[in-house]
């Protein structure tokens, strides 16, 4: 008996979206959450002096307005910073000096793990007088770092340990900035999040240009990006050739067929823009390569692909040339969201885990309103703007109202 098949809704295509990036995130959380734990005993002893505080040096004497002066004024020169470099990295990208963008970042990452990572090591094996020479330390840390930026950017390893890799960078850099002071980082956050709303969407914003000029060269921007594992087959139908690859499409040009043999050059000719994220935005639609002249009318559908075995490798290629994504076609976060996130709960796990435990909801929260939006919009959006502003939010309501609540309540036996 046949059985008619319910589409499937943009709900439940975006669930496996959502889960797939909020594992990393969270992860990357949950890491800096415990290095905070173990290490920040004294949060005020522990501040560093970094490119974030160069213009006012937070101290405990300081009155509140001079610290939101400063921490304002520490903030603007942050993202003033952050766009030059921004700008700079369009400039190289638009001469084509790829390789040396690769190399940059490959250095970056090796100074991340190898500096932040071998600090924050001795941290560790100082408080918890873990027996080991200089000699073997070094060179397991400088085996460490090799690894992570061969993994990352220099040669093709299993994703499991790119994406591992990509999550320790993520968590050293974020718990380095739990070390600002705190009015520093708070003005940071928001400013940071109010730049990436700027830079995504403005039509003069640099990661705008930057993503705009990536798809117009099909290619993928060196940075460090996220990238989640695809699902590539249909588990329901094991035996038939199921393709599929999430891509970016124009709204007025979604037909896709895939060729017979003879015109398989010739037919795949889509506007197809890479999934892409900069350092700090998010890119994300799912769309399977049809038969039959099938026609995608809705933002996510799925679409099976009957062919042979024999051509399904060859058709994978062809359906991958252009894109300017990975050989996974999966869907991409920039670092610089991992790493804000985790600064947000990790200066919330400074003072206590009921505030960690509304910061981590609420960002969550953020991250899958910012996916269902782009969802319906179809165009690049920004990570930071709405997880980051309900995290603080959150976070300032649970300190200062909630926990007020929670404590009355447990002082006078009260439960709910």
């Amino acid at each position: 008996m046949a059985r008619i098949q319910k589409p499937s809704s943009i709900l439940n295509s975006l669930g496996e979206e959502i889960v797939r990036i909020i594992a990393p995130v969270s992860i990357c959380m949950f890491l800096v959450v415990i290095l905070v734990s173990i290490l920040n005993s004294n949060s005020e002893s522990t501040q560093v002096t970094s490119i974030a505080s160069m213009v006012y040096d937070e101290t405990s004497s300081d009155s509140t307005w001079d610290k939101f002066k400063g921490a304002l004024l520490n903030s603007l020169a942050f993202v003033g910073v952050v766009t030059i470099a921004t700008f700079g990295l369009v400039a190289l990208f638009y001469f084509g000096c790829t390789k040396f963008l690769k190399l940059y970042m490959g250095f970056s990452a090796f100074m991340v793990l190898g500096v932040m990572g071998g600090e924050i090591a001795v941290f560790l094996i100082q408080d918890f007088n873990v027996p080991i020479d200089s000699i073997t330390f070094l060179l397991l840390l400088f085996n460490f770092s090799i690894v992570g930026v061969l993994a990352v950017f220099m040669s093709k390893m299993a994703i499991l340990v790119t994406q591992a890799y990509l999550v320790i960078i993520g968590m050293l850099v974020a718990y380095w900035f739990t070390l600002l002071p705190e009015w520093t980082t708070w003005s940071l956050l928001i400013a940071m999040s109010l730049y990436d709303l700027a830079a995504v969407l403005l039509p003069v914003g640099p990661l705008r240009i930057l993503v705009e000029l990536a798809i117009s060269r099909d290619e993928d921007i060196p940075a460090l990006v996220y990238e989640a594992r695809p699902v590539t087959n249909d588990d329901s139908n094991p035996g038939e050739g199921v393709v599929q690859r999430r891509v970016w499409r124009d709204r007025g040009n979604v037909e896709n067929t895939i060729p017979d043999r003879a015109s398989e050059s010739n037919t795949i000719t889509n506007s197809i823009s890479p999934v892409l994220s900069g350092q700090n935005n998010i890119g994300l639609i799912r769309a399977e390569e049809g038969q039959n002249n099938e026609e995608l009318s809705a933002p996510l559908i799925q679409h099976r692909i009957n062919i042979q075995p024999q051509l399904r490798e060859e058709a994978e290629n062809l359906v991958l040339e252009g894109m300017g994504l990975g050989s996974s076609g999966a869907i991409k976060l920039g670092l610089g969201d991992f790493i804000f996130y985790s600064v947000l709960v990790g200066r919330a796990a400074m003072y206590d885990f009921m505030t960690v435990y509304a910061c981590y909801l609420a960002i969550i929260a953020g991250l899958g309103i910012t996916l269902m939006l782009l969802a319906l919009y179809q165009k690049a959006l920004p990570a930071l703007p709405v997880s980051v502003l309900l995290g603080v939010l959150f976070y300032f309501l649970t300190r200062y109202l909630l926990e007020i609540f929670i404590v009355q309540c447990s002082l006078n036996l009260m439960m709910f």
